[in-house]
């Protein structure tokens, strides 16, 4: 379904308290002038990440004199986010992490880059269809449902690794790619720093959902190897699934356009994603143009396919962990994603490359 018009609250959020950060930057006692250590170490994180976001936008031949306007983003991003140092109050702050995104986003698209990771993310996303089939139907193969289910949220995990938001992770990516295989099998071992695992797939055996509606977050492996494969699973047990994703592009989370796209070429001829009937997938624009989400300013035509679903699953680190992990819902809901900042780490007691698992069950 196509977003159009104004953005409205997800039907299903619980509203009252709610706020679209998970780690307060500064406390009311604060001084409004002076920034955060808190602050300060999120505006660095920022900081640090621009080379890695000039380099991509030097290269994106849509745009002509891409590398001087690189340069000019790289400038006005680094002067915007000094002045929060400064002042935290200056530019609509203080800062958080949707403001520290949305200005970000922002000097792009003024600068003419709609879409600097598109390259990357058409190569991944090849890459990933032509393994869909093989990652499916070695789920398919596990006979026992707890150890599929299992194997399931290790892909999700695994594929959430295709991050280049991350710096580290899009460093990493540069030099030498990254394996889908490989990453499941180098998962942290269990328990994780959230994991409800255990209780999530006891749910499962019992309790079946009739739709959930899942907020999806990267293109290639992240979306095709690791969620598709799930929702799939989903589908099979008779659920309805309705895939959310971005309105524009946005580092390399995947858009509603690509994912129509991708899911038309993982069909077959009769419509199916190997074998499992797809009549009850639906793909929504969700309204959103960042790699995090304010779950206050979702797309009417989302909020319409929403309105009846009783599981909700938050993927990612921008969507799941740092801007939802504490929302609350009037329906089950679930948060999964790898913690990629040393920041949320540190905040969560856990390590890099953790796994957030984090399931709550409605009870009304």
């Amino acid at each position: 379904m196509e977003s159009s018009g104004e953005l409205v609250p997800f039907p299903v959020l619980n509203e009252s308290n709610y706020r679209a950060c998970t780690i307060p930057y500064r406390f009311p006692s604060d001084n409004p002038k002076q920034p955060t250590p808190n602050e300060l170490s999120w505006i660095n994180l920022f900081l640090n990440s621009i080379p890695s976001f000039r380099k991509r936008a030097e290269c994106d031949d849509t745009v002509p004199d891409a590398p001087a306007r690189a340069e000019k983003f790289a400038q006005r991003y680094q002067e915007i986010l000094e002045d929060f140092k400064k002042d935290p109050e200056s530019h609509g702050g203080p800062p958080d992490c949707i403001l520290l995104c949305q200005v970000r986003e922002q000097i792009l698209r003024e600068l003419g880059f709609r879409d600097i990771f598109k390259k990357v993310k058409d190569e991944e996303n090849a890459k990933a269809i032509s393994l869909f089939k093989d990652v499916v139907c070695l789920n398919d193969a596990i006979e026992d449902d707890t150890k599929r289910v299992q194997n399931l949220v290790r892909g999700i995990f695994a594929g959430n690794i295709f991050d280049l938001g991350s710096a580290q992770l899009a460093e990493l990516f540069a030099k030498d790619g990254m394996s889908f295989q490989a990453s499941c099998e180098n998962l942290l071992p269990r328990p994780w720093v959230i994991d409800d695992l255990d209780n999530f797939i006891l749910k499962w055996g019992r309790k079946l959902w009739k739709k959930a509606v899942i907020f999806v977050d990267n293109s290639g492996a992240d979306i095709i190897l690791g969620i598709l494969p799930f929702a799939r699973e989903l589908l099979r047990h008779g659920i309805q699934v309705v895939l959310a994703a971005n309105d524009l592009p946005s580092i390399n989370d995947v858009t509603y356009p690509e994912l129509v796209e991708i899911i038309r070429k993982l069909k077959d001829e009769n419509g199916k994603l190997v074998g499992v009937d797809t009549s009850n997938l639906f793909i929504a624009n969700s309204g959103n143009d960042l790699p995090v989400i304010d779950l206050t300013r979702i797309s009417q035509e989302l909020a319409y396919l929403a309105s009846d679903a009783d599981l909700v699953i938050l993927e990612g680190m921008g969507r799941g962990i740092e801007t939802n992990l504490y929302a609350e819902f009037k329906c089950d809901s679930l948060k999964i994603g790898m913690v990629k900042h040393q920041e949320v780490a540190q905040f969560l007691g856990g390590r890099l490359y953790d796994c957030v698992f984090k399931y709550n069950e409605f009870l009304g």
